[in-house]
């Protein structure tokens, strides 16, 4: 599949031993790849694994992903973490006081994070490193399906990307045709005025020296030339494999340079409406061009 979307969602759920756990990743747009993970204590080793699993599938997007775990072993003493209930029960004392909020439950204190703690039981370190690598495994299925839906964003902008230069393609063209009369109307404008400020006297030889100088100033035929090289360009990465948002991105800012030179040579209303089209154009190609990796 040539493009990849940076848009995404994935879910994937295992098991092993006492433990059992769901892990979702999903990611939006971005610059550069920046990777969050959050997952249960006692399983800090994962953040590592996580973020270089993302690395190793994705050059850009902001990627989430976190793992929520259960531990079903009835063995495994249950404790109350004090300190943090006190420190809950510390923050909420003012809105009490003020009665601004109601006193809090205890069932409602420990369904808070970190209150209640769930022992190890009998895990020794060879069953928590088997239970912490059946976990990264999940986190590796949960990215390769996070590619997958990621790919599919990218099959389904890779016709409309298409539309856009095919649409640029357009304009460019009527733009060549309509620049082709710029010389005539640039000598028969020039000719008009000289003739209000010399009258009779205009020499016909000065009027096509200034006007072929007018003309040169106004010529657009190398911003024509670039503008089809870039659509070119801009083809040629739309079907590349390799991750071509950056490249693409930068196109898009030498595509409005070239219509905005378009726009202040013209000299016609008509070069200016189609190069004032030309840059909505760019400007609509440029939005979509942000979601591809």
């Amino acid at each position: 599949m040539a493009l990849s979307g940076m848009t995404g969602f994935a879910r994937t759920e295992g098991a092993h031993g006492a433990w059992s756990w769901a892990v979702e990743a999903r990611s939006v747009n971005g610059r550069n790849l920046e990777v969050r993970f959050r997952g249960p204590p006692g399983f800090e080793g994962l953040d590592r694994i996580a973020k270089e699993a993302a690395q190793a599938r994705f050059q850009r997007g902001q990627v989430t992903v976190g793992l929520q775990a259960k531990r079903s072993d009835a063995n495994g003493a249950v404790t109350i973490n004090v300190e943090q209930l006190e420190r809950y029960l510390a923050l909420a004392e003012p809105y009490v006081a003020a009665g601004r909020a109601a006193p809090p439950e205890m069932a409602g204190l420990l369904a808070l994070r970190g209150v209640v703690e769930a022992g190890e039981g009998d895990d020794d370190p060879d069953v928590r490193a088997a239970t912490e690598a059946a976990m990264a495994l999940s986190i590796a299925a949960a990215f390769d399906a996070l590619k997958v839906s990621r790919d599919g964003e990218g099959a389904a902008l890779t016709p409309v990307l298409g539309g856009f230069i095919d649409a640029i393609e357009a304009f460019v063209a009527a733009a060549e045709t309509e620049a082709a009369t710029q010389p005539a109307v640039i000598k028969e404008r020039f000719t008009r005025r000289m003739a209000e400020l010399a009258g009779e006297g205009a020499h016909e030889d000065r009027i096509i020296q200034e006007a072929a100088a007018m003309a040169v100033k106004a010529d657009v035929r190398e911003e024509l030339d670039r503008l089809s090289a870039h659509i070119n360009a801009a083809r040629a990465l739309v079907a590349d494999k390799a991750a071509a948002g950056r490249r693409l991105d930068f196109l898009m800012q030498e595509f409005m340079r070239e219509a905005n030179t378009l726009c202040s040579k013209s000299a016609t209303t008509a070069l200016t409406a189609i190069g004032l089209d030309l840059k909505a154009v760019i400007e609509q190609l440029r939005e979509q061009v942000q979601n591809v990796e």
